[in-house]
């Protein structure tokens, strides 16, 4: 809440105290103070009435100087003038002599007794109204200073952080009663600065080592893949030459694999990035054909010919990465399938071996999931993870099962 609707709210909360009180000392306190003033009064008139004689003039003498009317119930008018004064709204005493009741005093309420009194209440109702106010906005400035403005500048602080801001220093007041908390705030903001500091550092320097290596490994691809143009128009043997056609696919795919790596590092690791575009079907079986060396895959069809949307590097990486689990897991030969849909073309690739656990077969393809087994293996645990990854990239879709052995399929999308 703002401090100005505070003290407004007070200021009305105080008008209405003040209010209520002046109503209250209206109506009790007149007869409470005029109560003491009249007994006061009474008392010095018995005591003169028993000293002097009862005559008419020592009467008028009291009745003067008193300001009172003193009536004897002998008086043959008693009566008609005690009436007469109660109508009019006097203060009216009895009167007790040796006998008993001897008669009765009368103060007629005069206007300027009233206005005497009226004044006074006033003046004391509005010494009372400034010292409750003053009190009162004394102590909701105490209030301010102390407590409302320390966690005001508190909460700009907990914003600013918030925002990312830990150059925002809280700054620190003599006395203030918040000074522990304010302190502590101050020494976390320098923390959190120092931990973020450490941790762009360390993102920094495995960039740098990322990167480094990255260069590091090309400089040894670029050996292999010069070595291997050379051997290829030197090598007469055909068998030899395939062998090195392979070997030079590779280097191929692993610079290419690398230069993403590379340029990921320096992008603040936002790669691997899908980029399909249209492409031949006809480049799927050269895929399947680069990987003989992993063992007997048997194309059991001619793929149809059309146009797909496809990414050929990532391509590459997921036939790659589905013939090597076949491969180390099952040992026999693999099927390919191909079949032509309404949509695009369906890719079935095949193994004979033992297939997934049934009760594992939802995490194949999980980030870093090795199935029971994966034992004795090597094998980070990504490969199917990523297969499935760049397919759905493609706008395709993959899927997985058994069926007397392990059976993946491919499908991508028709231009």
């Amino acid at each position: 809440m703002k401090m100005r609707y505070i003290v407004v709210g007070y200021t009305l909360v105080v008008a209405l105290l003040i209010s209520i009180m002046y109503l209250g000392l209206t109506k009790e306190n007149d007869f409470q103070v005029d109560m003491v003033y009249y007994n006061r009064q009474l008392k010095q008139i018995e005591s003169e009435l028993v000293q002097l004689t009862t005559t008419k003039e020592d009467i008028e003498s009291i009745e003067e100087k008193y300001n009172c009317s003193i009536l004897f119930i002998t008086d043959g008018d008693y009566q008609q003038r005690l009436n007469t004064f109660i109508s009019d709204g006097a203060v009216v005493f009895d009167y007790f002599s040796e006998d008993g009741l001897a008669g009765k005093i009368v103060w007629e309420m005069s206007k300027n007794r009233y206005e005497q009194i009226n004044q006074e209440r006033s003046d004391a109702t509005l010494i009372l109204v400034g010292i409750v106010a003053l009190s009162g906005y004394i102590l909701l400035a105490v209030i301010y200073f102390k407590f409302i403005r320390p966690f005001r500048v508190l909460n700009k602080f907990s914003t600013e952080i918030a925002k990312g801001n830990l150059d925002f220093r809280l700054p620190m007041e003599k006395r203030n009663m918040f000074g522990a908390f304010t302190e502590s705030f101050d020494i976390m903001r320098e923390e959190l600065k120092a931990a973020r500091e450490r941790e762009y550092q360390a993102n920094i320097s495995k960039k740098e080592l990322v990167a480094e290596l990255s260069h590091d490994i090309k400089t040894p691809v670029s050996t292999i893949k010069a070595t291997c143009e050379v051997m290829q128009v030197t090598e007469q043997n055909e068998n030899t030459k395939e062998k090195i056609n392979v070997i030079l696919n590779k280097a191929d795919m692993i610079d290419q694999l690398v230069g993403n790596m590379f340029h990921a590092t320096m992008e603040e690791l936002q790669a691997l990035k899908v980029e399909a575009i249209e492409e031949s079907s006809l480049t799927i079986p050269e895929m399947f054909g680069d990987l003989k060396y992993y063992g007997n895959i048997i194309m059991d069809n001619e793929i149809p010919q059309c146009l797909i949307y496809m990414d050929k590097l990532r391509m590459k990486q997921v036939v790659d990465n589905i013939i090597n689990n076949s491969y180390k897991y099952a040992g026999t030969d693999i099927h390919v399938l191909f079949k032509q849909e309404n949509e695009g073309i369906r890719i079935t690739i095949r193994d004979n071996g033992k297939g997934v656990p049934d009760e594992e077969m939802a995490l194949v393809a999980e980030k870093f999931y090795r199935g029971s087994n994966a034992k004795g293996k090597s094998g980070s645990g990504i490969g199917l993870y990523l297969s499935k990854s760049f397919i759905n990239q493609m706008g395709g879709e993959m899927t997985y099962y058994n069926d007397n052995g392990f059976v993946v399929e491919l499908f991508l999308r028709k231009v």
